[in-house]
């Protein structure tokens, strides 16, 4: 079974201007902010920027080395912290993803901030690929599109016509995505969640529109008439 690992924690500066807003005003603007990468429990990729680089009078209510976040009449509740991972975070602070907006450059980014090193590339491919539930084929198609996105298995995207969508039904499953979008997820009477798909995905991905992928951790897949051994990853 091949396990995919994410990558031991780093810290290095980052080139990008970084914004955070909380509503429409702005409480932090630096172009010497710290990007930390980390996955898994202790959180996700974010930035810490310098606190001379935060609006004055944003961080109130100290405490445990967190602070809330007001501004233009809104408040975000334990939004903004330190951290002494690194020795390069002294003097910086982060904020929550979830209740303020960041912004790279002008361009809004979601979830978390995207590490250079991290790639997402989707190639038309004419591999042959059968999906099973159960033992039951739920798709089969030789027009896939494979995208390959760094510390995480091949993720195969089928033409919605190669797929028994009779078999599956929408849930109310949404996730986002930095590099892709929200998805939208269907189950299998078997297998809840099985399989989703990007209605609308980002501008730097638009090849995967409203085609289909499965969970490989879940399902039992059959590439070029091999069956494959389901990874272990996160979503395992």
């Amino acid at each position: 079974m091949v396990t995919f690992e994410p990558p031991t924690p780093y810290v290095q500066p980052t080139p990008r201007r970084i914004r955070v807003r909380l509503g429409d005003r702005v409480v932090a603007d630096s172009s010497h902010a710290q990007l930390v990468v980390q996955f898994g429990p202790h959180g996700f990729p974010t930035y810490f920027v310098p606190f001379e680089d935060v609006r004055p009078g944003v961080l109130v209510d100290e405490s445990d080395g967190g602070w809330s976040v007001v501004a233009g009449g809104r408040r975000a509740d334990a939004a903004a912290w330190t951290s002494d991972q690194f020795a390069e975070l002294k003097g910086h602070v982060t904020f929550s993803w979830e209740t303020l907006d960041w912004y790279e450059e002008d361009e809004q980014v979601y979830i978390h901030a995207r590490p250079p090193d991290h790639r997402v590339d989707a190639l038309r491919s004419s591999r042959h690929i059968e999906v099973f539930i159960n033992g039951e084929r739920v798709a089969d198609s030789i027009r896939p599109l494979a995208l390959f996105e760094t510390h995480l298995p091949t993720r195969w995207y089928l033409p919605c016509a190669d797929v028994r969508t009779d078999l599956l039904a929408p849930s109310e499953t949404i996730t986002r995505c930095p590099y892709k979008g929200t998805a939208r997820y269907f189950s299998h009477r078997d297998l809840p969640d099985a399989a989703w798909s990007y209605p609308d995905p980002i501008p730097e991905n638009p090849k995967i529109k409203d085609l289909i992928c499965f969970f490989d951790e879940h399902v039992d897949m059959v590439i070029d008439g091999e069956q494959v051994e389901r990874p272990r990853t996160a979503w395992s």
